[in-house]
């Protein structure tokens, strides 16, 4: 993903004035939060991007971290 220089923030931005950062996402589509200089996170309107492009491995490994994550007290209770 490249990043738009018009629609990046500072962290310290991001958490000063949640209503900017929402109204750029809103007028850009996404905003790039940068924190000591790099990306950081990325704030998604989606009305207007509605998908966020994931190879079939990304989303597989996103819904699995999420299951272990939800789950971990069970699977660690399996593991014994």
């Amino acid at each position: 993903m490249t990043v738009n220089i018009n629609a990046t923030v500072t962290f310290s931005e991001a958490t000063q004035d949640f209503s900017k950062l929402a109204k750029l996402a809103e007028e850009k589509g996404h905003v790039t939060v940068l924190q000591n200089g790099r990306p950081k996170l990325l704030i998604i309107d989606l009305d207007t991007e509605p998908q966020i492009e994931m190879s079939e491995d990304e989303k597989f490994e996103f819904v699995a971290a999420r299951i272990l994550r939800e789950h971990r007290a069970a699977f660690e209770e399996l593991a014994k």
